[in-house]
């Protein structure tokens, strides 16, 4: 097989070249790898069973239909990773709980578990798909350029001697500080994350439910998820007012912020069985997505803010329309690639940006604006509105579609009716979980 302009030979053997092995990196591998194309999986590891540490742990349900092509679902149900049948929402409001309508069907549905049981299992089923030579223990030093296009990589292992690695089309799947992106010299956009956090595993019955995931809505967050080994992430999201604070003690801060959320994780029912865990800074980076002969996917091309629980199902997305828009332009040639490439980020940036903007517009720490608040109290009042916002946190509708005039007008509506009883109506603000 050729790849684009550069013929196969000892030192070109490969259609692609991905830099990096977790989720985005090995989604792509096996995929590109299916449709008949010969990868490079490049991971600076040695261990296949590394994995990442910091994560929100939950994937969306918008990532199920990849999950389970990759043959992942029944892996991740006998590991014990809890289906998450619901998420529920603190707000000032009060509780918001969807639920399924009456007689239809079950909501939407996506799973926690911890990047040390994904990562490794991901990475197995990469290492072992046909047409995937994967390389443990290697840094990508830069990138080959030639004629102002990238066709190649270099590489360095311990104890071996610099290479390049040549391939029709690089992919950076190298997470948040990627090194491809800063040898490729893709523009970027940073965006201050005004929030930090941190979060422990606790074993217990510290929650009363183990397949719906917590979240406390508001300028300070927090959440708690479920997750596999019985174990619980329970985490929690303060601005920044709060830094003093956990920097002084972080034991005590963090117990004492858990300890004030309303209707919170009962600590006193579970143990924790980790250390506490975290980062004070968390930009929300933006990279272009690709450029000649180079694609970024995963938190390489969009790192978001965690709290969301967003960055595993936009890893595997964004890995499938890379795949989708170039597989079949491999043994094409360059324009033929480039193309493809135009059609991913033109695909990234339709259902991604938008999305990225309000999350980033939220993590300055501003307070909720007058549609917000219209949304997040109607919700608390009317299932309709509740499932709305659940299809949406669910990733399987578009910002658009979320904040449509006619579910705004239907949120006033519900508020008005709410205040001119002068009751709680269907509130879930009396409820207790």
């Amino acid at each position: 097989m050729t790849t684009g302009n550069t013929p196969t030979t000892p030192d070109a053997p490969y259609d692609v070249v991905i830099c990096g092995g977790s989720v985005a990196g090995c989604t792509a591998a096996i995929l590109y790898a299916r449709a008949g194309a010969r990868v490079a999986l490049i991971e600076r590891h040695k261990k296949p069973d590394a994995y990442k540490v910091l994560c929100n742990h939950y994937i969306q349900p918008s990532a199920l239909p990849i999950m389970e092509e990759l043959g992942l679902l029944p892996l991740l149900d006998e590991a014990g990773a809890p289906k998450t049948l619901s998420v529920a929402w603190w707000t000032r409001w009060g509780w918001i709980r969807p639920e399924s309508e009456h007689g239809s069907s079950p909501l939407p549905y996506g799973y926690n578990v911890r990047r040390e049981t994904l990562d490794p299992m991901l990475r197995k089923i990469a290492m072992e798909t046909p047409g995937v030579d994967t390389m443990l223990g290697a840094t990508v030093t830069g990138v080959v350029r030639e004629n102002g296009r990238i066709v190649g990589v270099r590489v360095r292992r311990a104890g071996v001697e610099e290479r390049e690695i040549r391939a029709a089309l690089v992919v950076g799947a190298d997470g948040r500080n990627s090194s491809v992106a800063k040898f490729a010299e893709l523009a970027e956009k940073s965006v201050k994350n005004n929030r930090f956090s941190f979060f422990a595993y606790y074993r217990g019955d510290v929650l009363p439910k183990s397949d719906v995931s917590y979240i406390w809505f508001g300028k300070d967050m927090a959440y708690a998820n479920p997750t596999d080994d019985g174990l619980t992430a329970i985490a929690c999201a303060p601005g920044k007012s709060h830094l003093p604070a956990f920097r002084d003690d972080l034991e005590s801060a963090y117990t004492k912020y858990i300890g004030r959320l309303p209707n919170g994780p009962d600590l006193a029912k579970g143990e924790r069985v980790s250390k506490i865990i975290g980062t004070t800074d968390y930009p929300l980076i933006t990279r272009e997505s690709a450029g000649p002969g180079v694609a970024l996917v995963g938190d390489a091309g969009l790192c978001s803010d965690p709290i969301w629980g967003i960055g595993v199902g936009w890893a595997f997305q964004s890995a499938t329309w890379l795949v989708e828009a170039t597989k079949d332009t491999l043994t094409a040639g360059a324009d033929e690639v480039d193309r493809g490439l135009s059609a991913y980020r033109r695909t990234r940036r339709a259902r991604l940006r938008a999305q990225q903007f309000l999350i980033s517009d939220y993590a300055t720490g501003r307070p909720m604006n007058a549609i917000e608040r219209q949304l997040f109290a109607a919700a608390t009042r009317d299932e309709v509105t509740a499932r709305h916002l659940h299809t949406y946190a669910s990733r399987l509708i578009g910002v658009g579609e979320f904040l449509a005039p006619k579910v705004i007008a239907r949120a006033g509506v519900v508020n008005l009716r709410h205040r001119l009883r002068g009751d709680i109506g269907r509130s879930a603000a009396g409820r207790v979980w």
